[in-house]
């Protein structure tokens, strides 16, 4: 392991041509391509969940939630394939599908793949537990390895980590692999705790994914900008009917593949670190889980009324929509101060 200072494996800033025609080209065609995501989540929805109420794919609710929520038993799931579809179209079609775009999504389809297993065998048993930790425990090390190959043998990545704050970057050496796997289980873990209300979820993944928007434009980085584009577009249009009260919800496939595509993008932008940041509502929720066991177990006391902490603030006779505006509201703060970070961070 060794400690840089001002050094990274950063990606350099863009090449743009002086009139600007290319800066014109990349933000119009990654317009182009949100908006046909937008289109086709919007337009792909009503009869998926038309198919999914024919088959009565519903969602299985936990005894041990909140009591209220008993009564979103039966709402059609698995609403992340609408998702993953939404991106990959205009994605495949408008993109050079280089490298690190395709580890991405590769890990963002990888991830939505192990929640549609876990979703399907929910719903064939008929309750809230679905595959077995280990077999998620080994799909998911399986994706990271997948994604750790692509970036330093295919996408010519190091093994450095950058700490953006204070201008150090680490070289992690073979333990490298390692760290992407807690990038990749906890973000998909920390966005799949988060998908505990009405649009949740989708609202703050579409804010984070319009951060890297930029992220990935200021690197010139125009492959990442173009699926980072997808994905705020068919979060939003997801969003027409997973807003409060949902007609679908996105399930593990959608919160699952979410968060795995999160977590490309962080590793393939040299943000994994400020990406507790960026993501810092994802972090809240996880930290809050954290806290609520370990309190538990260590002094029989709970921190929480109950955890992921957005169900503390329902026991608290705050409404869901409150809670949703609100924890969006922090998403956006967090997402902002990340990219101001991550602009001065390139600046020095």
């Amino acid at each position: 392991m060794t400690l840089r200072v001002g050094s990274s494996r950063a990606i350099a800033p863009a090449a743009v041509s002086a009139s600007g025609h290319l800066t014109g080209s990349i933000s119009g065609r990654a317009l182009i391509a949100g908006t046909v995501a937008l289109l086709l989540s919007l337009f792909l929805s009503p009869k998926f969940i038309e198919f999914l109420r024919r088959r009565s794919f519903g969602q299985n609710i936990r005894e041990e939630g909140p009591q209220g929520h008993q009564t979103k038993a039966g709402t059609p799931t698995m609403g992340g394939i609408i998702i993953i579809a939404a991106v990959a179209i205009p994605f495949l079609i408008l993109s050079h599908r280089d490298w690190r775009s395709m580890g991405v999504f590769g890990a963002a389809v990888a991830c939505a793949l192990l929640g549609f297993a876990d979703d399907y065998t929910k719903i064939v048993r008929r309750r809230s537990l679905g595959l077995r930790a280990r077999t998620k425990l080994v799909v998911t090390i399986a994706i990271s390895v997948g994604l750790w190959w692509v970036a330093t043998q295919k996408a010519g990545l190091s093994s450095t980590v950058r700490f953006r704050f204070v201008d150090v970057s680490v070289d992690l050496g073979p333990a490298f692999p390692v760290f992407i796997y807690l990038v990749v289980a906890g973000t998909s873990s920390a966005v799949n705790l988060t998908d505990g209300l009405d649009g949740l979820a989708a609202g703050c993944a579409a804010i984070v994914m319009l951060t890297y928007i930029g992220i990935t434009f200021i690197a010139g980085e125009t492959d990442l900008t173009f699926l980072a584009a997808c994905l705020v577009g068919a979060c939003i249009g997801f969003l027409w009917f997973n807003s409060f009260p949902a007609s679908i919800f996105m399930g593990d496939t959608g919160s699952l593949g979410i968060g795995g595509a999160i977590a490309g993008m962080a590793v393939m932008t040299d943000t994994e670190v400020l990406l507790l940041l960026l993501g810092g509502i994802f972090v809240i929720e996880a930290l809050s889980v954290l806290i609520q066991v370990f309190s538990f177990q260590a002094f029989r006391k709970r921190v929480f009324l109950m955890a992921p902490i957005h169900h503390h603030f329902e026991l608290q006779a705050w409404s869901e929509t409150k809670i949703i505006l609100r924890f969006w509201i922090i998403a956006a703060a967090c997402a902002a101060i990340g990219f101001t970070v991550y602009q001065l961070s390139i600046r020095g």
